[in-house]
């Protein structure tokens, strides 16, 4: 149960924000109110409000997100300044392999993408930064995962999916721990075909200063184009090497001085 300083207007109006999405980029006070659970008056208050502070435009027959949502996600990227750390080794892999390439995060039960260098090749799933799959059915899953605590592991697999993703495969708890042991035995994860058909990749732990790890990065491939022998076997020894140099960027990123602010009196 929420703690007593929740705040739950603030809660609910991010849960309008987030009922938005690719299959509903426009929405009526019905549909925001079905999909949130939300009372109609309630939702029409908190999508007047949103339409104030800018986030949010239409009338009361339908509704749309405005670019001004991108300022919420590009926060955490500036915050974290993890555009700028990884860009040019994301370039590299991507050069060296031929394929798209991607780093993602952890939350709750997904994985969500906060950094990829596409390249011009068969597409079965759109990827953007800030898309999230189920963590368990992808490769980049299954090393942040694998990096868990027991408690954290748990609760984090009982988290349900804000993907809105079925993936392919469907594995017991037997499965799961199984493929995670696996992972934590040889230092990188493997998915083929487990997210959608056609979806293969290899993924690798970036960790940081105290070698906790921090994120992931994949190389992702058509398995149409690509084996898993030469997935494996070419492509991941160059995956393993920039995680290393990934890894080494994080840590001298963590180590930075920064400048402290002092409050005036």
């Amino acid at each position: 149960m929420p703690g007593p300083d929740y705040i739950e207007a603030l809660a609910r109006g991010l849960d309008v924000l987030r009922a938005f999405g690719p299959a509903y980029r426009t929405m009526s006070l019905s549909d925001v109110a079905a999909a949130t659970g939300l009372a109609r008056p309630t939702a029409r208050r908190i999508l007047l409000t949103l339409a104030e502070l800018g986030y949010v435009r239409g009338t009361t027959a339908e509704y749309e997100l405005t670019p001004r949502v991108l300022e919420l996600g590009m926060s955490y990227i500036s915050s974290s300044d993890i555009w700028t750390v990884t860009r040019p080794r994301l370039q590299e892999l991507a050069a060296a392999t031929g394929e798209s390439c991607s780093i993602a995060q952890l939350d709750g039960s997904d994985i969500v993408y906060v950094s990829r260098v596409a390249m011009p090749k068969l597409v079965t799933l759109s990827v953007t930064i800030g898309t999230r799959f189920p963590a368990f059915a992808t490769s980049l899953g299954k090393v942040l995962l694998a990096a868990l605590p027991p408690d954290e592991l748990a609760a984090a697999l009982e988290t349900p999916s804000r993907s809105g993703v079925v993936p392919s495969w469907h594995p017991s708890p037997k499965e799961i721990a199984a493929t995670l042991r696996e992972v934590r035995d040889q230092g990188w994860a493997l998915t083929d075909q487990q997210l959608a058909p056609a979806i293969r990749s290899v993924a690798a732990p970036i960790t940081g200063a105290d070698g906790a790890v921090v994120a992931a990065v994949n190389v992702n491939a058509h398995a149409a184009e690509t084996s898993l022998e030469a997935l494996t076997g070419e492509m991941l020894p160059k995956l393993l090497g920039i995680a290393a140099q990934l890894s080494s960027d994080w840590a001298l990123w963590q180590a930075r001085p920064v400048a402290q602010l002092t409050e005036r009196e």
